[in-house]
């Protein structure tokens, strides 16, 4: 895994999951059969885990036996088959209301925890990437940002908005002077100064969600950027550049959530389809009337209003 440039943080978790495999399993390693997997599934359902958290302990189970056959020359079958992968679900990504994002900033008085929210609100950034920016990172001049090791270890520029990057600069203002190069740091205690933990930000977000009456991630800024942008007309693949996806299927995943877009694309040609072929309809009286479109560039029914 390290010789593919994974992080740190992912080898330890293939390494704790393949650890609560080994001892579990009551036979040894070799002797593993399809229908054992299939018993450590049944156990983990039986724990209560989630299919996708399942899945990572079957992916990690099948590299370990992988490395076994082709780095030892070990000669055995492979006891997680291609396909044994749980099915999972694929939730529409949540996203907040104008109004929710209203309220949830209303609630948001320090600076530091403003600037935060405000750039995976407007920049779009994951929890891990505000928790390792550093100075370096932001090109103030130019307002915008350098993801060096953003999801997957690929790299991205980001864009600040205007909002975003007063929130920036009014809380580098009054950032307590620390030697740690990451922008976010503890800012009172025993580890004032020091950086910032991806767990120390979720939990200013819980705090704010109570706060603010509702629930509330730190992930759905994130999609709440990206369903805003789709609905301002923003490109789909420009969304997915600035997401950093690396298939424009997933970000492909919005357009089912709230895409105003298509509502306005569809009444407009709708208009346009009606005018070529009316369809006669009976009138209230019992007669026979048409339609009588009216061309409208509201993204509710013309009909409705």
């Amino acid at each position: 895994m390290k010789r593919r440039n994974y992080s740190p943080h992912t080898v330890k978790n293939y390494l704790n999951l393949l650890k609560g495999f080994v001892v579990w399993v009551d036979v040894p390693i070799e002797e593993v059969t399809k229908k054992k997997v299939a018993a450590y599934i049944d156990y983990l359902l039986a724990k209560g885990l989630a299919p996708k958290t399942i899945n990572c302990h079957l992916i990690s189970i099948r590299g370990f036996y992988d490395y076994l056959h082709y780095e030892e020359d070990i000669e055995l079958t492979n006891p997680v088959k291609r396909g044994a992968l749980l099915r999972l679900p694929r939730p529409l990504p949540r996203h907040l209301k104008d109004h929710e994002v209203g309220r949830l900033f209303e609630v948001i008085e320090s600076p530091r925890d403003r600037a935060m929210f405000s750039l995976m609100l407007r920049c779009g950034l994951r929890v891990e990437e505000v928790a390792e920016l550093s100075l370096a990172d932001i090109d103030v001049r130019r307002a915008r940002i350098s993801i060096e090791n953003g999801k997957g270890a690929k790299g991205r520029v980001v864009y600040v908005s205007r909002d975003a990057y007063k929130a920036l600069v009014a809380y580098l203002k009054v950032r307590p002077s620390s030697r740690a190069k990451r922008i976010f740091v503890v800012e009172k205690g025993a580890y004032r100064g020091k950086p910032l933990s991806v767990r120390g930000i979720q939990k200013r977000m819980e705090y704010y969600a109570r706060k603010a009456g509702f629930k509330v991630s730190c992930h759905q800024l994130r999609h709440t950027m990206a369903t805003q942008l789709l609905n301002a007309d923003a490109e789909l693949v420009t969304i997915q550049d600035l997401l950093g996806h690396s298939l424009i299927t997933t970000t492909q995943r919005y357009c089912r959530v709230s895409n105003l877009k298509v509502q306005r694309d569809y009444y407009k040609a709708m208009e346009i389809v009606m005018k070529r072929t009316m369809v006669p309809q009976r009138s209230s009286a019992g007669g026979r009337g048409e339609i009588s479109p009216q061309a409208s560039s509201s993204p509710e029914p013309p009909y409705s209003q």
